[in-house]
């Protein structure tokens, strides 16, 4: 999720579409939050691992 917002933030900014930029940095920090509260070692989607 981080990775495609990233992407989409590039796209964005380089093309000049203001919404690719927007979900772009959605994706990107919702991402960040979810990978935050993963490591810290809450439960994230009912799992407390990934495999």
């Amino acid at each position: 999720m981080i990775v495609l917002g990233v992407i989409l933030l590039i796209i964005g900014f380089v093309t000049g579409i203001s919404i690719l930029w927007t979900i772009g940095l959605i994706l990107a920090v919702v991402g960040l939050v979810l990978w935050l509260l993963g490591s810290l070692g809450h439960a994230v989607g009912g799992r407390n691992h990934y495999w």
